[in-house]
């Protein structure tokens, strides 16, 4: 299967996770109450404009890639939870933000870093499950076992080129976006 096709998985398993989060109910809130406190007190410790942040954001996100694609041969589950998860937060929080402020807001927050961070998703997970089908592909069948090598190299090409784009993304989430939201 081409890499491409890869890609439009990736992007389809992102884009349903967002339509489920936009019309999840907001009552669910009360059922992630512990996990919204955990993340208010983290966000305490990454202020905007310290190069920590930064290298937090890219590390976070850059294990995030790289523990998806070396688990991704476990029946391609770390993907396919990295793509739905983070599509049904995205889609579940700023639904939730666009009510209490505005969806320019919502907008500034997410495009300026987004530009990057998410194509790094979806190039990532793509190569991730790429990788992983060819992976289990090749337990089973003899034939697929030399093609396993070629596809490891191609996979990770691209994901060398999403871990790039987290680069800027991190740059841009602590320095760019904590002034557009003031």
């Amino acid at each position: 299967m081409s890499y491409k096709k890869w890609i439009f998985i990736a992007i389809f398993l992102f884009g349903i996770a967002v339509v489920i989060g936009v019309f999840t109910p907001a009552s669910i809130t009360s059922l992630l109450s512990e996990d919204i406190a955990a993340l208010k007190q983290l966000s305490s410790l990454l202020t905007p404009f310290k190069i920590f942040t930064a290298i937090f954001i890219f590390a976070k996100n850059t294990s995030v890639l790289l523990l998806s694609f070396a688990l991704s041969p476990l029946l391609l589950l770390v993907p396919i939870l990295t793509l739905t998860i983070n599509g049904w937060l995205i889609a579940f929080i700023s639904t939730a933000v666009i009510e209490e402020k505005s969806l320019g807001f919502v907008l500034a927050g997410l495009l300026p870093h987004g530009v990057f961070e998410l194509p790094a998703l979806i190039l990532g997970q793509a190569a991730a499950l790429s990788f992983g089908t060819m992976v289990m592909l090749a337990l089973f069948k003899k034939k697929k076992r030399n093609l396993l090598l070629p596809n490891l190299k191609q996979n990770l090409k691209y994901l060398i080129l999403a871990l790039a784009l987290l680069i800027p993304a991190a740059i841009i989430e602590t320095y760019l976006t904590p002034l557009l939201l003031t």
